[in-house]
C-alpha cells in the first residue's frame, strides 16, 4: 500500500469535517492483526487528554505538519515539551510505558504515525489524568 497526498488529504478532510477534529486511518494488515498502526490526522484544537499506556510503549512518527507532544510526571507537573516537525530535531518519539503525555496540533492538514503493541482497548478512567 502506498500511503501518499491523496490518502493524507482525505484523512485530513475527514478530521477537519469530524466534531473531535482529529481522525485516524487503520494500517492493520487483517482482523487477526493484534498491533496498532494508524496514522492520525490531527487539526488544531484537537483535544487529547493527559492520558498513559501503562503496557506499551507508543511510537510516534511526523507525517507532515507539526505538533508538540507533552511528557507530565505522576503529580501532573510538565516534564518536556517536544516539538515534532518533518525536518525537525525530532521525527521519530519513543513513549514509554506509563508515561503520563498529551499532543497538541500546530498545524492544519497535521499527520502522525502511531504504533503501540496489542490490541486497542480503551483507555479506563485511570489512565486519563484528572487534575
Amino acid at each position: 500500500m502506498n500511503i501518499d497526498t491523496k490518502i493524507l488529504d482525505e484523512l485530513t478532510a475527514k478530521a477537519k469535517g469530524c466534531e473531535r477534529l482529529r481522525m485516524n486511518y487503520d494500517l492493520r494488515t487483517s482482523l487477526g492483526d493484534t498491533s496498532q498502526r494508524m496514522l492520525n490526522a490531527l487539526e488544531p484544537g484537537t483535544v487529547v487528554p493527559i492520558h498513559r499506556h501503562r503496557t506499551t510503549a507508543e511510537t510516534v512518527i511526523i507525517v507532515r505538519g507539526r505538533v508538540k507532544e507533552f511528557l507530565y510526571d505522576e503529580c501532573g507537573n510538565l516534564l518536556e515539551e517536544i516539538l515534532m516537525e518533518v525536518g525537525g530535531d525530532c521525527p521519530v518519539l519513543q513513549i514509554p510505558a506509563g508515561q503520563w503525555h498529551t499532543i497538541e496540533s500546530l498545524e492544519s492538514g497535521t499527520v502522525i504515525f502511531e504504533a503501540k503493541d496489542g490490541a486497542f482497548a480503551p483507555l479506563s478512567e485511570d489512565d486519563i489524568f484528572k487534575k
